[in-house]
């Protein structure tokens, strides 16, 4: 893979799919930039890294926008560019539709949603005055499939599908490419932290998260889908990956295999 001396800015870095990709893209040589809520955290993942002395801490809230401007500015700043950006930062959900607040909803929208075009509206100038770049977003198999409990967030990852698709296109003459990487289970604490009905973390592992691909396979995977500029690419097991082409083909097979589904 050709990461060497490329810029990468990656968003969600703090644990789960974004720490083992900054360890993956380390290992490849890359020069880094690391952003999440907790500066502790990156700095643990920094040491992590084979090169440390590459990979650079730029705290960020995604709920924060007013703050993007300035913040994507030190990001340029600090290697004198930005070759690509990793758009992964977010949080789930396992509520009832009926039983979450407007509120919550609200939450997931701004963060996953709203604050990834905004980070990424802010950075697009500087892709197209060079003429190149790279945009990676993390959505979701539940991107382009709804499942019980996960509501908004499927919301606001076939929001992210939706905005990126037509992106790609307005884009295509600036040589700017547009990768949209879909997870299906990933062994991270993301079923831990996502918001429950009243906004408060569930704090508990689904079994099928658990039991999900490594975060160091994902990363690998990632990295290749990312390095070929791949336009979609669903990493995910059998049945998630099933789940999208039965959708697909089969509409109403698919509506009874959803219904059955274990959300666990």
């Amino acid at each position: 893979m050709s990461f060497h001396n490329k810029v990468i800015w990656i968003t969600g870095a703090s644990s789960g799919i974004g720490k083992a990709l900054a360890q993956e893209l380390s290992y490849q040589n890359a020069l880094l930039i690391i952003s999440a809520r907790d500066k502790n955290s990156l700095e643990m993942v920094r040491e992590l890294c084979k090169n440390p002395k590459n990979v650079w801490i730029i705290p960020l809230h995604l709920e924060k926008h007013s703050t993007f401007s300035e913040i994507t500015q030190r990001a340029i700043n600090v290697f004198g560019r930005i070759d690509i950006l990793v758009n992964n930062g977010g949080i789930s959900q396992r509520s009832l539709a009926t039983e979450t607040q407007i509120s919550v909803d609200k939450k997931i929208m701004e963060i996953n949603y709203t604050g990834t075009v905004a980070l990424t509206k802010t950075i697009l100038p500087h892709f197209i005055d060079n003429q190149k770049g790279q945009i990676v977003v993390t959505t979701s198999i539940v991107g382009l499939i709804g499942s019980p409990l996960r509501s908004t967030y499927a919301a606001s990852k076939h929001a992210l599908h939706g905005f990126f698709d037509s992106l790609r296109a307005e884009l295509h003459d600036y040589n700017i490419a547009v990768t949209l990487i879909c997870p299906g289970f990933v062994s991270t604490n993301i079923s831990m932290n996502a918001l429950t009905g009243d906004g408060t973390s569930q704090q508990k592992m689904d079994v099928a998260t658990a039991n999900g691909i490594s975060p160091e396979r994902f990363a690998k995977l990632m990295a290749k889908a990312i390095d070929s500029k791949k336009e979609e690419a669903y990493i995910a097991g059998f049945k998630e990956k099933l789940g999208v082409y039965v959708k697909r083909w089969f509409p109403r097979v698919f509506s009874v295999m959803i219904r059955k589904l274990s959300v666990t």
